[in-house]
């Protein structure tokens, strides 16, 4: 498969070399060619053997993708397109975005805020406006 690399993020992409290709038949409906053509694409990729990422990265795809990987690979199908052109070009771009997510760095950790005092007693202090407000609409002295 040739054309532009699939960028993971920043200069990383996913290595050519490195992707096994498997193509078999789609299921589903289909006229007398979807019985000959092998259009549905399984792409596979060593996360564990691989040197395209850096260390940290594969460290924490290794760790987030744990229940994806059978010995260290993951694979991604792709069977939505008639053609399996298409289908590879699929595949490649959801394991690419497969492993932008799992390389992505933590998010980081939230600081707490305190709440100004002003804006606190502003706040309680319409909410009792607001309570008179509600009290005197009351029908007692009608």
């Amino acid at each position: 498969m040739s054309g532009p690399p699939h960028v993971i993020r920043g200069s990383v992409s996913l290595p050519e070399a490195e992707l096994m290709w498997r193509f078999s038949r789609s299921s589903g409906p289909g006229g007398q060619h979807v019985n000959t053509s092998d259009s549905q694409v399984e792409l596979r990729f060593d996360l564990a053997g691989t040197e395209a990422l850096p260390p940290v990265w594969k460290e924490r795809a290794l760790e987030r993708l744990a229940n994806r990987l059978v010995d260290g690979v993951v694979s991604v199908r792709s069977s939505e397109h008639r053609s399996q052109w298409r289908n590879r070009e699929a595949a490649a771009v959801r394991l690419a975005a497969l492993l932008a997510e799992a390389t992505a760095p933590p998010p980081r950790p939230r600081r707490k805020t305190k709440i100004p005092r002003g804006i606190n007693e502003r706040r309680l202090r319409e909410k009792k406006q607001r309570a008179q407000t509600k009290r005197g609409r009351t029908g007692r002295d009608w």
